[in-house]
């Protein structure tokens, strides 16, 4: 079931609502600059175990609205918060992959982690996201060749073999999403750090990581992972920026175990 959720006057986000009748619920938060969509082979398994899995497109992505502004991590902690508060969500698991990752850190630090009763951070861009060089390079190709720099993105993203259809799939991913949004969330990740954030984190956390991450290094989850009290680091050997899909039998089993404990 998919609807939208306004945030803001003029301003609505599109939710993937799958199996709202399940016990138990996980917030699934996308990475730059993809939709909800990556986390197909969770939404596939995980309902059938009795989770709710909800989907959320950040303003600028995926299904939802794309306005020109609001694209800093304050911002888009303030959509989530009112998401949750529509769908009146409580002891829920946020699950953020990569700057999604970096949005749920704001939002536990912003709204003092409103309704979640656990975080699970895969591949977060955390404390840091892009170098100013890798940010300059993206931002340059982002002007000149949009589909150039994600067919970029995508080649450098997995650890693993994919198939030309499936890289063909996440490439059109990444292109749902406005130029400029592209963009200004590059810019976020290159001039916004998380550092203070992790100080505020009080609920278990599991730091889900590809040991071969080119995007986000491995060294940075055990950075994270010391910084946080309550959290269980778990590498995932065969994976790079995307444990989910690539070891995703493995993550599920991790996230449920995780869950369920």
């Amino acid at each position: 079931m998919g609807y939208l959720v306004g945030v803001e006057p003029g301003v609505h986000l599109y939710v993937e609502d799958v199996n709202p009748r399940g016990t138990r619920t996980i917030v699934f938060l996308h990475g730059w600059p993809l939709s909800h969509k990556q986390f197909e082979y969770q939404f596939a398994v995980l309902p059938a175990l009795g989770f709710r899995c909800i989907g959320i497109d950040w303003r600028g992505f995926g299904q939802s609205d794309k306005p020109y502004d609001g694209y800093r991590y304050d911002r888009l902690a303030d959509d989530l918060r009112v998401v949750v508060g529509t769908l009146g969500l409580t002891r829920f698991t946020l699950a953020g992959h990569s700057t999604g990752g970096g949005i749920a850190l704001r939002y536990m630090a912003r709204h003092d982690g409103y309704g979640v009763d656990r975080l699970v951070l895969i591949s977060a861009a955390a404390p840091t996201g892009f170098t100013p060089e890798t940010a300059e390079r993206l931002l340059a190709e982002a002007g000149a060749d949009r589909p150039k720099m994600m067919r970029g993105v995508t080649e450098q993203f997995f650890f693993q073999f994919v198939s030309e259809p499936f890289a063909d799939w996440f490439f059109h991913l990444g292109l749902q999403a406005a130029s400029w949004s592209t963009a200004a969330v590059i810019g976020m990740l290159r001039d916004e750090t998380l550092d203070a954030d992790l100080n505020r984190v009080a609920v278990p956390t599991l730091i889900a990581h590809g040991v071969h991450d080119r995007v986000i290094p491995f060294a940075q989850a055990e950075a994270v992972h010391r910084r946080i009290a309550s959290s269980r680091l778990v590498p995932f050997p065969y994976s790079g920026h995307g444990p989910f899909w690539e070891e995703r039998e493995s993550f599920n089993s991790q996230l449920v175990r995780f869950i369920d404990t």
